[in-house]
């Protein structure tokens, strides 16, 4: 059974009201739409908008292709330096086994690469020792540097051994060296060296890609120095 109250609101003269208001409102709806101008500022506003949405996708799509095409070159030269370092290896292996076999013995050539600690501090230290370490970059305790065996460098050794410790590292130390406490100066601020985005900046000198491939340091620190 039909609701009385609903029935006395759908009266013809309630349902005449309703049209007329209706189609009043699409009247001023399309008068305000004929009348109404966008300003210039608004329409310069929007260009300008949809210019720099388009500069921003084509910059985003430009670092993602040369993001991938890093990635690709990293892979290469990571495949290319573990094949050498496996190489070197294995020749190494032969030629002492010959040597073995011969009755002698295979010494290994010299070590072109030192990394040297600081372990003391200034207590008693003459100037000439402090020009020495400074010259060197050991200007605090457990600092540490890479240096190329020289003649200069191993007679600067020499004075400074009561504080300093040395050795000759291997791929495997650089590694774990430059992963844990390997920092670098960008900018004039020290960074931390976790990221192949701060080796690139200064990739185009010496073109070499870091922190995945410690081969290609290990080979190329030589040529950091002067």
């Amino acid at each position: 059974m039909e609701n009385p109250i609903y029935k006395a609101r759908r009266t013809p003269r309630t349902l005449t009201l309703r049209r007329r208001c209706k189609q009043s409102t699409t009247s001023i709806i399309q008068m305000g739409e004929a009348k109404a101008l966008v300003p210039e500022s608004v329409v310069k506003k929007e260009k300008r908008n949809e210019e720099w949405a388009l500069a921003k996708k084509q910059e985003l799509d430009a670092a993602k292709k040369m993001r991938f095409e890093t990635r690709k070159l990293i892979f290469n030269r990571a495949k290319q330096y573990s094949k050498e370092y496996d190489e070197q290896q294995k020749e190494l292996i032969r030629l002492k086994r010959e040597a073995k076999l011969k009755g002698g013995f295979y010494v290994e050539p010299e070590a072109k690469l030192l990394f040297i600690i600081r372990i003391r501090g200034i207590n008693a230290m003459d100037p000439k020792t402090r020009k020495i370490l400074q010259l060197l970059r050991l200007r605090q305790i457990f600092n540490g540097v890479f240096l190329k065996v020289n003649k200069a460098t191993v007679n600067m050794l020499h004075r400074v051994e009561p504080y300093v410790t040395y050795g000759y590292p291997n791929l495997k130390s650089v590694r774990e060296l430059i992963y844990k406490r390997g920092y670098g100066k960008v900018n004039k601020q020290r960074i931390a060296l976790t990221d192949n985005s701060i080796i690139e900046q200064v990739r185009v000198v010496y073109s070499v890609v870091l922190c995945k491939h410690f081969h290609c340091l290990f080979v190329l620190l030589l040529s950091f120095f002067p």
